[in-house]
């Protein structure tokens, strides 16, 4: 499953969010669509209206890096949204296309694993540029055991949101989680490494459009924080508050925390065995 215009997905997704009040323009009369128009973004870019219209379009994949600076400005990017636009450019460049040859990284370098023990009895993960589950606390495997989350060999994140009737059921706010997996995934972007596009080629046919309209409407913007619901079978439904922390751009992982975002799943992952989590306001 290709995704043919992820820069001007970006551009668009990330022009709409933005408020006239945002980068000192008054808000004027009742707009018909949401955030910034094409005309006030390129008037403050210093391009033409024709030319932003072309890059959110696709017909034009090839801005230089002092335009895509100037558009960083004025839609206000983090830097590594920054980052990630130039990237985008760049993968436009067929000679760009299908690196990553050797496939997703799985090696768990000895360092984070001495996090993970550190963490413990908190749940956490390592997940992989292509959603695999690589190494997890028994606070993790406590979750996500009981929902099939760690089937598989090695367990998929992705694919167990989008093939796994099991997912539905356990995750209550599935869009939302099926969205950010998507998102996860572009941060490639989708077509520039050679297993992401492999994955996407597969769920393409495994999930259908459940995938494919996300590949087409999702832009890569995973949150990296934020509350996830989960319903597990033993202890109810858990509301646990996360924090993706990324590693080296070598080692192309995440490691993913979670921790009780309210009294009732803080007593709820209380036991015996268990030593007392903190609570994390959420």
């Amino acid at each position: 499953m290709t995704a043919t215009n992820e820069l001007g997905l970006f551009l668009r997704v990330r022009r709409e969010s933005i408020s006239p009040a945002e980068v000192g323009l008054p808000a004027g009369s009742r707009r018909r669509t949401p955030g910034l128009r094409r005309s006030e973004v390129a008037t403050l870019a210093g391009v033409s209206v024709e030319y932003v219209t072309r890059l959110e379009q696709g017909r034009d994949r090839h801005p230089s890096p002092p335009v895509l600076d100037s558009l960083a400005e004025v839609l206000r990017l983090s830097p590594a949204e920054r980052v990630r636009l130039h990237r985008l450019a760049n993968a436009a460049d067929p000679s760009f296309s299908c690196r990553g040859e050797a496939g997703p990284s799985r090696l768990v370098r000895p360092g984070v694993r001495a996090l993970l023990d550190r963490l413990e009895p908190t749940s956490a993960m390592l997940v992989n540029h292509v959603g695999e589950t690589l190494a997890w606390t028994s606070g993790w495997e406590r979750l996500a055991g009981p929902i099939g989350l760690l089937d598989g060999d090695p367990p998929s994140l992705v694919r167990y949101v989008f093939t796994d009737p099991r997912a539905r059921t356990a995750l209550p706010d599935w869009n939302r989680v099926a969205d950010e997996q998507v998102a996860s995934l572009k941060l490639g972007p989708l077509q520039a490494d050679a297993a992401v596009a492999a994955l996407a080629a597969e769920l393409a046919a495994t999930a259908g459009e459940a995938f494919t309209r996300r590949v087409r409407e999702v832009p890569g913007f995973p949150t990296p924080t934020g509350t996830l619901r989960l319903v597990h079978p033993a202890l109810g439904e858990l509301r646990l508050t996360f924090e993706t922390l990324d590693l080296s751009a070598d080692d192309a992982q995440r490691l993913i925390v979670h921790l009780p975002a309210d009294a009732a799943t803080t007593a709820a992952l209380e036991g015996p065995r268990v030593p007392a989590l903190r609570l994390v306001a959420g």
